[in-house]
């Protein structure tokens, strides 16, 4: 029996889990893919209070130590279901664990979204991908193409410019979204070409079982246009997968998590942080502050 079960081992449920531990409490964090979250695939991050710089592979790094540090417990499992026993929960994954916690956090975070073209899903490490860090070097000195223009589009661009050939972005706005210095740190490379204002209509791949990504189809102005490219990088947006724990805490049109008084949930134990909730701003600062109030409230209810 853990006085608190963490579900996610991102800034957001690592921050938790460190506050918890200092409060004297018991924590077991529950991890489906890397502790870190999607912060690590970030090679360089300058807005991380304290650090001028640093990556984000690295800060994940520093937050595990110190929760483990603490005497943080953890593991690498997928959870599927949260279920109430009488003063407790039993917190169930798909390997088959089941742990019992009297409190639970759930900063289950989000993951990529998707344009819900044909084929898509199929595509997906095989052509289609979302981590310059993670892929980049398979496509040295080939052409890729860039979908979207905000801060994640720029700063998985700041990292393929100095491997690919060509990079090719395609917005749908008609401006990007992007921090000003992140985007004069791309395009002032001299190796991209931007397209504002287009709609994507499809992939284009080659015959055969074995398809790969030869174009991406688009239109732009009233015109279909083809941008050639050996791959594509997505970046247009992130969805929670909340879906699971829907009897537990209310979620919005979209799947967020709608949390009452900052973390607190429609059942009493069950608290939520970070990225998974409907909130305006999602950084790495504001998924810390996130994880250290859901920690206190549950710290003060198991009083």
């Amino acid at each position: 029996m853990y006085d608190i079960i963490v579900v996610g081992g991102g800034p957001a449920g690592l921050t938790a889990a460190i506050y918890g531990l200092r409060n004297g409490k018991s924590v077991f964090v529950i991890e489906k893919s890397v502790f870190g979250g999607q912060i690590v695939n970030s090679p360089k991050v300058e807005n991380i209070p304290g650090f001028d710089s640093i990556s984000g592979d690295e800060f994940g790094d520093r937050l595990l130590e110190q929760a483990m540090g603490q005497g943080a417990e953890v593991t690498l499992e997928s959870v599927t279901a949260v279920e109430k026993n009488d003063d407790s929960f039993i917190v169930k994954t798909e390997e088959g664990g089941e742990y019992e916690g009297r409190t639970v956090i759930l900063a289950t975070g989000t993951t990529h979204r998707l344009l819900g073209l044909e084929g898509e899903e199929e595509l997906v490490g095989n052509g289609i991908s979302f981590c310059a860090v993670c892929d980049g070097d398979f496509y040295r000195d080939k052409d890729v193409v860039m979908i979207g223009g905000g801060n994640s589009a720029f700063v998985e661009s700041a990292l393929l410019v100095n491997i690919v050939s060509k990079l090719i972005m395609l917005q749908d706005m008609p401006f990007f979204t992007a921090d000003q210095k992140l985007q004069d740190q791309v395009l002032g490379t001299g190796k991209v070409e931007t397209h504002l204002g287009t709609k994507i209509l499809s992939y284009e791949v080659t015959d055969g079982p074995e398809k790969q990504i030869t174009g991406v189809r688009y239109e732009e102005n009233g015109e279909e246009r083809v941008a050639k490219c050996d791959g594509v990088f997505l970046a247009v947006g992130l969805v929670p997968e909340n879906g699971a724990f829907a009897g537990l805490a209310e979620l919005d049109d979209r799947g967020y998590f709608v949390p009452q008084n900052i973390c607190h949930t429609k059942t009493p134990g069950i608290f939520v942080a970070g990225d998974c909730c409907a909130k305006t701003l999602r950084q790495v600062a504001t998924a810390c502050s996130d994880g250290a109030y859901a920690a206190i409230a549950a710290c003060d209810y198991l009083k």
